[in-house]
């Protein structure tokens, strides 16, 4: 039986996008998205926690992502995690987890507009309801 690497996050970008461009064309963004979670510790006093998570976006994704989304705006992002190891210069080893994305639904209010995956070609699920999310 093969496993499953899936990861759904809605949250908000921490800058705005940034986008390579690579020989041929081919685009590549990275987004920091920042999800939160509210908890009320021992005392009853209430605690938020944020995480950020780097999202990668290719192609097609990622030029949407360049001309649509802005610093603050909600999003949905659908992928896997993939990790990375690299060494730098002095041969210091890094490691870093990222989000590759196939699928980008932005949440910016009345104006909803989606992003289907390349792969997927707008046949993926539908679209979520996040009227009951918390923000």
């Amino acid at each position: 039986m093969s496993g499953l690497n899936k990861v759904m996050l809605i949250g908000r970008l921490g800058r705005d996008p940034e986008t390579r461009w690579f020989e041929g064309g081919r685009a590549m963004g990275t987004l920091s998205i920042a999800t939160s979670e509210r908890h009320k510790d021992a005392e009853g006093h209430l605690r938020e926690r944020t995480e950020w998570h780097r999202v990668v976006l290719w192609r097609q994704l990622a030029e949407i992502a360049e001309q649509h989304l802005h610093k603050g705006d909600r999003v949905y992002i659908e992928g896997k995690l993939r990790t990375r190891t690299w060494q730098d210069a002095g041969g210091t080893e890094h490691r870093t987890v990222e989000i590759v994305a196939d699928r980008m639904d932005m949440l910016g209010g009345s104006a909803r507009k989606e992003a289907p995956s390349e792969t997927q070609e707008g046949q993926g699920p539908h679209p979520i309801d996040t009227s009951a999310l918390p923000l």
